[in-house]
C-alpha cells in the first residue's frame, strides 16, 4: 500500500504541475451550475423536455455561451451532437449547425424535433389532436410485440407490455408518415417511465419486481407510471410546448436559408475527417465521459423500439469513442485520418508525461490484480488517443480564431485523479489551439463510495473548456462545402 501512495503522491504532483502551467486560464465561474452543464435544467425548457436525455447540457448553456462569445452568423458544430440541443439553440437564434451523432436514439431525437419544428408544411398537430382525443389503441385488436434485447426482457409489466404493442399496430394505420414517427417518438420518450427499469451510467437498474436477480439491496424504483397515463401525459406536453400561449414554433426562423441543421449518422472518429477544412465558426460540445457509462445499454429500450438488434448492438458499443471497459482499441483509425496530421497527434498524445503516469500506475495495478475491472486502463488509453485524434480534426475544420467550447468531468481510477480538463488542454495546445479559459464549476463532484473507504473523500473538477482554433493557414486548400452533404 505505502507503494500505491507514493505513486498516486507522484501522480498529484504531476497534476499540480499541469494546474501551474494553466493557472491564469483557470477560472472558477459562478454563472456555471451542475444543473446548468447536465439535462436538469432541460426539464422545463418546450420541446428540449420531451425525451429524458440525462447526458445531455442544458438549452440556458448553450443560450448563455454563444452570448459570451458573441456568436451571432455562420455554422456551429458538435461531434458529440447526443439530442441536438447545440443544434437547436442555434437554428433558434438564426444560426447554422451540424451534428454529427452516433447512437440512433439521439439521430431520432434531433430527426424528430427537426420534423416537428422546422418543417411548416405538415398537418402533423391535428393528426396528435385526433389520437390525443380518440385514443385508437385502447380499442384495437392489433399489436406489435416489442422487438426486445436479451438486456431488455422483462422489463415492463403484462398489461403495460400489451398496451403498447396496441399502441404500436395502430401507428401502422396512420397515413402520414410525420404522424406516425412524431407518435412512435411519444412512446420513446416513456419507455423508461413505464418500465421496471432505471438508467444508471454504467447499466440498467432492475426495479425488485421485475423478478429479475437483485443485489444485496433490492432496488424500489418507486411508481411505475401506466402506459396509459404516461402515453395521454406525454402528447399533452408536446401538444402544449407546440401550442401554448408562445409556442415553439414560435421561435423557430421562418426563412428556409436560416437556422439549417445538418446531421451525419455515425462515429465522429470517422465523420469528422470527411468535413471541409476551416469551414465551422464555433464547436460547441459535450464528449462522453471517461466514466464507464455504456450509453448501449443505458438506451437497450429505446434501441431495441428503433429496431437495433443484438449485433447492431454490440457494433454501437465498439464503435463509441472509449468510454466502456468493453471497447477495444480501433484499428482502422490510421486509414481515416491524413497521416501527418495522424503522426502529429500520436507524438502530443505521446508526450503528455502526466497521462503516461497514470497509464502505467493502472497498468501496474492490473498486473497485481487490484482493479475491480481489468478493462480500466485499455478504457482510459484509448480513449485519451481518441480524443487526441478528435481535437487535432477540429483544429483542421475550425476557421482560424473559432472557439471550441467542451464541458467534461474528471475522474478518478484507484485513488489516482485524472485531470481530464487540464490533459485535454495540453494536448490542444500542441495542436495549435489557444487554451483562453477553462471555467470551474463552484462544486465539484465526489468521489465513489468505494473509492473513499479506501483513499479518501476528495471532490472532482467538473469544467467547460474554452479553446481558439490556431491561426496558421491550412495545410491544404479548403473547399466551401461540407464534404460528405448537400
Amino acid at each position: 500500500m505505502f507503494r500505491v501512495m507514493e505513486t498516486i503522491k507522484s501522480i498529484s504532483n504531476m497534476n499540480e504541475a499541469l494546474e501551474a502551467r494553466f493557472a491564469a486560464q483557470m477560472q472558477v465561474n459562478l454563472h456555471l451550475t451542475r444543473a446548468l452543464v447536465s439535462f436538469q435544467a432541460n426539464k422545463r425548457e418546450q420541446g428540449f423536455r420531451w425525451f429524458k436525455y440525462k447526458e445531455g447540457f442544458s438549452a440556458a448553456l448553450i443560450h448563455y455561451l454563444l452570448d459570451y462569445l458573441g456568436i451571432r452568423s455562420g455554422t456551429v458544430l458538435d461531434p458529440f451532437a447526443g439530442a441536438g440541443t447545440t443544434l437547436f439553440v442555434a437554428s433558434q437564434r438564426g444560426l447554422a449547425s451540424t451534428g454529427i451523432e452516433l447512437l440512433p436514439i439521439g439521430q431520432e431525437i434531433i430527426e424528430v424535433r427537426k420534423l416537428t419544428l422546422l418543417d411548416r408544411r405538415r398537418g402533423f398537430v391535428d393528426d396528435l389532436k385526433r389520437w390525443h382525443k380518440a385514443k385508437p389503441w385502447k380499442r384495437s385488436g392489433h399489436s406489435h410485440p416489442f422487438p426486445h434485447l436479451r438486456i431488455t426482457m422483462g422489463a415492463f409489466s403484462k398489461e403495460n407490455e400489451a398496451l403498447l404493442g396496441r399502441y404500436l399496430a395502430e401507428i401502422d394505420r396512420e397515413g402520414s408518415e410525420a404522424t406516425r414517427r412524431l407518435l412512435r417518438f411519444a412512446a420513446l420518450c416513456i419507455l423508461e417511465q413505464i418500465s421496471y427499469t432505471r438508467k444508471d451510467g454504467q447499466y440498467l437498474r432492475w426495479d425488485y419486481r421485475s423478478g429479475r436477480k437483485q443485489g444485496v439491496k433490492p432496488f424500489d424504483k418507486g411508481k411505475i407510471g401506466s402506459f396509459d397515463e404516461a402515453i395521454d401525459a406525454k402528447l399533452s406536453e408536446i401538444l402544449g410546448d407546440l401550442e401554448g400561449d408562445i409556442g415553439l414554433l414560435d421561435l423557430f426562423p421562418t426563412s428556409p436559408n436560416s437556422g439549417q441543421i445538418d446531421v451525419a449518422g455515425g462515429s465522429c472518429l470517422e465523420e469528422l475527417p470527411k468535413l471541409s477544412g476551416r469551414y465551422f465558426d464555433a464547436l460547441i460540445t459535450s464528449p462522453p465521459y471517461c466514466n464507464r457509462y455504456d450509453y448501449t445499454r443505458t438506451y437497450a429500450l429505446e434501441l431495441a423500439l428503433l429496431g437495433v438488434g443484438e449485433d447492431g448492438l454490440k457494433n454501437l458499443r465498439q464503435a463509441m469513442l472509449s468510454c466502456t471497459v468493453e471497447n477495444r482499441e480501433k484499428q482502422s483509425l490510421l486509414s481515416l485520418f491524413e497521416e501527418n496530421r495522424f503522426s502529429c497527434a500520436l507524438e502530443s498524445f505521446r508526450s503528455q508525461e502526466c497521462l503516461g503516469g497514470i497509464l502505467q500506475y493502472l497498468d501496474d495495478r492490473k498486473a497485481a490484480q487490484q482493479l475491480n475491472n481489468n478493462g480500466i486502463p485499455r478504457m482510459v488509453r484509448n480513449y485519451f488517443w481518441e480524443m487526441t485524434l478528435v481535437i487535432f480534426e477540429c483544429a483542421r475544420i475550425l476557421k482560424p480564431g473559432a472557439p471550441l467550447v467542451m464541458v467534461n468531468d474528471n475522474v478518478r481510477y484507484e485513488g489516482a485523479n485524472i485531470s481530464v480538463d487540464l490533459i485535454l488542454s495540453s494536448i490542444a495546445e500542441s495542436a495549435g489551439f489557444n487554451v483562453e479559459k477553462i471555467w470551474v464549476l463552484p462544486n465539484g463532484k465526489g468521489n465513489s463510495s468505494q473509492q473513499m473507504g479506501e483513499f479518501g473523500r476528495e471532490a472532482l473538477r467538473k469544467c467547460v473548456y474554452i479553446w481558439r482554433a490556431p491561426k496558421a493557414k491550412p495545410a491544404r486548400k479548403p473547399s466551401l462545402q461540407l464534404a460528405g452533404h448537400q
